[in-house]
């Protein structure tokens, strides 16, 4: 703590920043996006720069203004301290869910294309140590900005996504994954219901991929695949105990469910078991020799 702080002049803590961002959280955001994403795309933005936009600058600005801003593009700012000026204070006076939009719309440009000297990997660890530090409701989490904030769920939850990305055949437990994960991190307009769904059918995809038989249900899967992979009696009923809960009469699953009670710590739960148990059964799959690049 600094010394005001062990003094007791200034608070030692803040509230978390659910909805809301004070000046020190702007700050951090806008000192990494100046330094990791401005300065690469144009060396000279940290100087008083009155020269015109670079190539690097203008695809940006093009991309920005057309995809995010939903603007007329020829608005655009001609040069290079103006473009700076104005982002400067997108950042500073817009609400703080406008803010989260825009550098979220950041790192995926970053993510798509290929920009010297900045690394999308980089930008969204140099916003998260942000985002931790001025106590941020939401972390980056490959590529979205999501409402969780435990390390170890977040490790799980992207563990899961990048052993997913890795083989064609998972490519659809893969895409309910970032589904769930996109449904539950809407700020605007989160959809718990079908976030849930989403979460319970990346295993089922998975499951029924190792199974080899695309017709079954997630239960059936794990009957066929609990000898082979040598998945704990435990750990599959507990699965199916879960599973009945999102596809029973008053479950998620229903489709003439029109209004269930579905809460954010709900999704949140799904989301992070179902990606826990996704590893689990990767790991148990290679060690049975399952080789997913086979299949």
């Amino acid at each position: 703590m600094k010394f005001s702080q062990r003094m007791g002049i200034t608070p030692s803590s803040k509230v978390p920043q659910i909805d809301s961002m004070d000046n020190e959280l702007l700050s951090g955001l806008w000192n990494v996006f100046h330094n990791g994403f401005l300065v690469g795309i144009s060396p000279m933005i940290g100087t008083i720069n009155m020269g015109p936009l670079t190539d690097e600058q203008i695809h940006y600005a093009n991309a920005l203004w057309h995809d995010f801003l939903k603007a007329d593009v020829s608005k655009i700012p001609h040069f290079s301290n103006e473009l700076h000026y104005f982002l400067n204070q997108f950042i500073f006076k817009k609400e703080w869910y406008h803010v989260l939009d825009f550098i979220e719309y950041s790192v995926n440009y970053v993510r798509v294309n290929e920009v010297n000297g900045v690394s999308h990997e980089v930008l969204e660890e140099q916003f998260n140590i942000v985002l931790e530090r001025e106590i941020s409701g939401y972390r980056f989490i490959n590529g979205h900005l999501a409402p969780i904030t435990n390390k170890y769920e977040i490790n799980e939850l992207t563990e899961s996504l990048t052993q997913t990305e890795s083989f064609t055949a998972l490519k659809g437990c893969n895409i309910h994954l970032q589904s769930a994960l996109q449904k539950l991190s809407d700020r605007g307009n989160p959809d718990y219901r079908n976030s849930i769904k989403e979460s319970i059918s990346a295993v089922e995809s998975l499951a029924k991929l190792i199974a080899q038989r695309p017709g079954d249900s997630l239960g059936a899967s794990l009957d066929r695949i609990k000898g082979v992979i040598n998945l704990h009696p435990s750990l599959e009923r507990g699965f199916k105990q879960i599973y009945g809960y999102t596809s029973d009469e008053g479950g998620i699953r229903h489709a003439l469910m029109d209004s269930p009670n579905c809460d954010f710590e709900d999704a949140k739960f799904m989301l992070i078991s179902c990606s826990a148990f996704i590893n689990y059964l990767i790991v148990k799959a290679n060690k049975a020799g399952i080789e997913f690049q086979n299949l």
